[in-house]
C-alpha cells in the first residue's frame, strides 16, 4: 500500500513537473517571438497656433466617472472579490457619480449596461510588475501578456495588440511598481492616455515626459478601489468629461480629445460614509478655460487657493492665487501648458495641456516600427537557445539512467 501511494506522489509529481515546465515555454516562446521595435524620434509641440481641448466646453455638462473598480470575477481569485456589481453601482450612485465603469481583471463586466452612461471596460494584465492597461470601449479581452518582466518592446507589443479592440488605451498607474518607466514615456506610442490620478499612486512626471515627447496623451483619474465598503478607497478621484449627453460616442469622444478633468479629491482618512456623501456630491466647477491671443485664462465657481502652470519638461512656469480665475501666457518657447486648479476645499483639478500645433490635430508620438533585422535575430538566437537547453537536458537523463 505505500508502495503505491508513493508511486502515486511521484507521478503527480512529475505532472506538476511537467506541467510548469510546458507553462514557462510557452511564456518563453512570448518574449522569444515579441518583434523588436525602431521608435521614432522625439519632438515636441511646435507651431503658430494652440490647441485648447476645452474650446467648446459647456459649464452645465460636466459628468462626472470613474473607469477603474473591481468586483468579484474569476471565482473570487482576483482582488475586489467582496465587491457585488449591485453594491458598486449602488455605492457610487449615492456619491453622484454618472459613468461608473467596472474594471475587472481581464473581463468585460456587462452589469448594468442598460443604464444611462454604461461602457464596457476592462484592466489588462497579469504580470508582476503590473504592467496594466484601463481599455475604454472594449469589444473582447486580449490574452496575451509577457508576465515575469517587460521591457519597452513587450509594452509597446501590448498597446499594438490592443488597439484593434479598444476605443481608448489609458496606461494605468504607471508609477505603481515601475510597471511603466518615466523613461519608457519618450517612446512608447499608440495609446491614448495616462492614469496620472489613482488611489496608489500619482504619475504626473510620467505624463510630463510624454508631454514633453511631443505626444499629446490626455488624463484620467480612478479610484481603482477593491473595496468599495471602505470609505477610505471611494470618492478620492474621478474624470470630469464634458459632453452633452451619456452616450458612448460622447463620453468617449470628449475623452479622446481632451474636453475633461483628471480630479483628486481630499481624502480625511476614518471619514464615514454618510460623511464622504454629503462632501463629495458637489465638486468645484471649471466655468471657462480659453485662450485669447497668447493667454491661457482658467474660470471657476469656487474660491481658488492656488493654480499652478507646468510646462515643458515638467516644470513650474507660474503660481497663481487669485480668487475665482488665473492665466498665463505664452512665451516663445513654450510647447504647452496645463494648469492644476487647487480649490480651498482641497480639490485639486488637473486639466489637460494647451499646446502648440499646426491648426489640424496636436501632434502624437509616430507609430513604431518593427525592426525586422533585430526581430529575426532574438528568434533565432532565443530557439538556438531552447533547443541547446533541450539537448542538454535529455542527455543529462542519459547519464542519471545509466548512473
Amino acid at each position: 500500500m505505500l508502495n503505491l501511494f508513493l508511486k502515486l506522489i511521484r507521478l503527480l509529481l512529475k505532472i506538476f513537473v511537467y506541467f510548469v515546465g510546458a507553462l514557462i515555454f510557452v511564456f518563453v516562446l512570448k518574449y522569444i517571438t515579441c518583434p523588436v521595435y525602431t521608435f521614432q524620434a522625439t519632438k515636441p509641440f511646435s507651431g503658430n497656433k494652440y490647441y485648447n481641448p476645452y474650446h467648446q466646453m459647456q459649464p452645465k455638462e460636466w459628468r462626472k466617472g470613474n473607469f477603474q473598480v473591481q468586483s468579484r470575477a474569476w471565482a473570487g481569485i482576483t482582488s475586489g472579490r467582496g465587491n457585488s456589481d449591485d453594491e458598486i453601482y449602488n455605492i457610487y450612485k449615492k456619491l453622484d457619480y454618472d459613468i461608473i465603469a467596472i474594471s475587472d481583471y481581464q473581463k468585460i463586466n456587462r452589469s448594468h449596461e442598460d443604464k444611462p452612461g454604461f461602457i464596457a471596460v476592462y484592466e489588462h494584465g497579469y504580470n508582476i510588475p503590473k504592467t496594466h492597461q484601463v481599455l475604454i470601449g472594449s469589444k473582447r479581452v486580449l490574452w496575451k501578456d509577457y508576465p515575469f518582466f517587460q521591457n519597452i518592446h513587450n509594452k509597446q507589443n501590448i498597446i499594438q495588440k490592443l488597439r484593434p479592440d479598444n476605443e481608448l488605451i489609458f496606461l494605468a498607474h504607471p508609477k505603481l511598481r515601475r510597471g511603466y518607466s518615466v523613461e519608457d514615456m519618450q517612446y512608447l506610442a499608440n495609446y491614448d492616455g495616462i492614469e496620472v490620478l489613482n488611489n496608489y499612486r500619482t504619475s504626473t512626471a510620467h505624463w510630463d515626459k510624454a508631454l514633453s515627447a511631443g505626444n499629446y496623451v490626455t488624463v484620467l483619474g480612478n479610484d481603482d478601489s477593491h473595496n468599495v465598503e471602505n470609505p477610505d478607497e471611494i470618492g478620492h478621484h474621478c474624470t470630469l468629461i464634458n459632453a452633452p449627453d451619456l452616450s458612448k460616442e460622447s463620453i468617449i469622444k470628449s475623452l479622446r480629445t481632451g474636453n475633461a478633468i483628471g480630479v483628486k479629491v481630499w481624502r480625511p482618512i476614518g471619514e464615514s460614509m454618510e460623511d464622504k456623501i454629503k462632501r463629495i456630491r458637489v465638486l468645484p466647477v471649471l466655468d471657462k478655460a480659453v485662450m485669447k491671443g497668447d493667454t491661457l485664462i482658467v474660470e471657476t465657481d469656487s474660491i481658488i487657493s492656488e493654480v499652478r502652470f507646468i510646462g515643458q519638461d515638467g516644470s513650474l512656469k507660474k503660481t497663481s492665487h487669485e480668487s475665482h480665475h488665473a492665466w498665463y501666457v505664452f512665451n516663445a518657447n513654450d510647447t504647452y501648458i496645463r494648469a492644476e486648479i487647487e480649490f480651498r476645499n482641497q480639490v485639486t483639478f488637473f486639466l489637460n495641456p494647451i499646446c502648440r500645433y499646426d491648426g489640424t490635430t496636436p501632434s502624437k508620438m509616430a507609430n513604431p516600427e518593427v525592426d525586422l533585422y533585430r526581430t529575426w535575430l532574438l528568434r533565432i538566437i532565443g530557439f538556438a537557445s531552447l533547443i541547446f537547453i533541450g539537448m542538454n537536458w535529455i542527455w543529462l537523463k542519459k547519464r542519471f539512467r545509466k548512473a
